[in-house]
């Protein structure tokens, strides 16, 4: 590695952290303020809200470390042009394409750093900073669906319910349907069912007010009825209806395995699910774009000097959070397909780094 490269990376990481240094006290100060009439209210325990902090970091870099990076290597990029020192490096010989090496390098080391984070790490702090929040700040929002509820359990069994009240472990107006292929074998209802609680850890239920009624292969049907039956259901309440951000809090081997078990299940927030397991890998690619644009847009001596060039950046940046949110919400509500609602601003923004590539090129 040459010193040119070491030099180049050192400002690329030096840059880097030394931005988050700054955002990031500032951003706790800020959320901190906002949140103290909550935490007061709430009686929340100081050793609580310094768990929260810690999660809230990791989620606050998560969400905006492309930000930073592209911040962060405009400003020393615009730095070395307004100093003429691109302009001694590449009279000196060096293409740009061989100036862009050290680039490649520090953004291949981010992403890869991040894949990581994002795969083991950042998911449990995102469960940790959404399990306060509905605790402590949105104690009255809903976090799963509670109404109307229509599953499938497994290959056979289909369950709907009017209502779930995961608190007092209750489902009203429950239903459950055997059916083999395009036969209804068995379908039972049952007006309430309660979970009750079991050493064995099986799901056990009492059910109320129960009819069941048996189909046979002859045509005729039989029924039984029952004021109170104990059973064991292939289910947890929490399978039925599992919270909202539940896919943000699994690490990335097991939000495969339940994604395809909600897949089965039909569930409706699938595309949710969908859109976080894409968005872990469309993420950190960002990275590699975000440099090169950085790269482009910077590397040019400009009349309005470093001022300029972030003034311009800070621009690119909002309108890549612009993207990324609105084909987000097209995802989850409009059911746009999350693998392009991931990558799509990507793919914009790829078109865009190549173009102001070969332009600062020339």
């Amino acid at each position: 590695m040459k010193i040119l490269d070491k030099y180049i990376l050192k400002q690329y990481f030096g840059t880097f952290l030394m931005l988050l240094l700054v955002f990031i006290p500032v951003s706790i100060l800020i959320d901190f303020s906002e949140r103290i009439e909550d935490f007061s209210e709430n009686k929340v325990p100081a050793s609580e809200i310094i768990v929260y902090y810690k999660s809230f970091l990791l989620t606050f870099f998560n969400i905006l470390f492309p930000i930073f990076l592209f911040l962060s290597i405009l400003w020393f990029t615009s730095r070395m042009a307004q100093n003429t020192e691109i302009i001694a490096i590449l009279n000196g010989g060096m293409s740009f394409k061989r100036f862009m090496v050290p680039y490649f390098t520090g953004a291949l080391i981010v992403a890869t750093t991040v894949v990581y984070l994002n795969t083991n790490i950042i998911p449990k702090a995102r469960m940790t900073y959404n399990e306060f929040w509905s605790k402590y700040v949105y104690k009255h929002a809903q976090y799963r669906d509670k109404n109307n509820v229509y599953r499938q359990v497994d290959g056979t069994h289909y369950i709907y319910a009017s209502s779930i009240n995961h608190n007092a472990g209750t489902v009203y107006d429950f239903i459950i349907e055997e059916i083999d292929g395009e036969h209804l074998k068995s379908r039972l209802y049952s007006t309430r069912i309660k979970l009750v609680e079991d050493s064995t850890g099986k799901h056990h239920y009492r059910m109320f007010n129960v009819t069941k009624r048996i189909f046979h292969n002859d045509g005729t049907n039989s029924v039984v009825h029952y004021t109170t039956k104990d059973t064991i259901l292939p289910f947890s309440l929490d399978d039925l209806t599992p919270l909202n951000y539940i896919a943000e809090g699994l690490p990335t081997p097991e939000l495969r395995t339940f994604i395809e078990k909600e897949k089965l299940r039909g569930s409706k927030n699938i595309n949710r699910y969908l859109l976080e397991k894409y968005r872990r890998i469309s993420l950190p690619v960002s990275a590699f774009i975000l440099t090169f644009i950085a790269v482009a847009v910077a590397s040019r001596k400009r009349r309005g000097g470093i001022g300029m060039n972030l003034a311009l950046g800070i621009v690119v940046a909002f309108i890549y959070i612009f993207f990324d949110k609105i084909f987000g919400i097209l995802s989850v509500k409009a059911g746009f397909s999350p693998f392009w609602a991931a990558w799509l601003p990507n793919i914009f923004f790829v078109i865009l780094a190549l173009y102001l590539l070969r332009n600062a090129q020339r």
